[in-house]
């Protein structure tokens, strides 16, 4: 006789056997390429990712150079500055003082009125040109081109980091 328990065993065996293959194919056919497109787009992902931290990494370098150049200029600047400056006030102070000497030497018999007249026109000549050496000065430590220049320049850089 045919034993039926034993059938009804074997039945859920070999249905559990197929149940098994059947998940084996579904996951082989379709989960486990959608898990490795999904890693491989994360991996993407973390590449690009990567590559743009390594950009911002460059352009922050490259900020960080021309900032250390502006200052470089900025120094050079002030130092030229500075010894026009005092090559200027030196040039100025000879100029002066062999004004008045030559002054005092020409006016011998008149030398109350000459001593007034050179000490008037010494202080005008020292104010003159103190006054012309401050806006020269002015000019070359503060000159609105140049300023509006390096901005510009260091916007466009900022930009230019950006948009990559």
């Amino acid at each position: 006789m045919i034993d039926y328990e034993q059938i009804a065993k074997w039945s859920d065996i070999v249905s559990a056997i197929l149940f098994l293959a059947v998940l084996v194919w579904l996951w082989m056919k379709y989960i486990a390429p959608a898990v490795l497109a999904a890693q491989a787009n994360q991996n993407r992902l973390l590449a690009e990712a990567e590559r743009h931290r390594d950009e911002a990494k460059a352009a922050l370098d490259l900020l960080r150079q021309e900032i250390e150049g502006a200052k470089h200029d900025a120094d050079l600047i002030a130092e030229r500055a500075s010894n026009q400056a005092e090559h200027e006030s030196g040039v100025t102070i000879a100029e002066a003082n062999e004004a008045g000497e030559r002054m005092l030497r020409n006016a011998q018999g008149e030398l109350e009125r000459a001593r007034a007249a050179a000490r008037e026109q010494l202080r005008e000549e020292l104010a003159a040109k103190a006054l012309d050496l401050a806006r020269r000065e002015a000019e070359t430590r503060v000159d609105g081109g140049v300023n509006a220049r390096l901005v510009d320049q260091f916007v466009a850089s900022l930009e230019h980091g950006a948009a990559n």
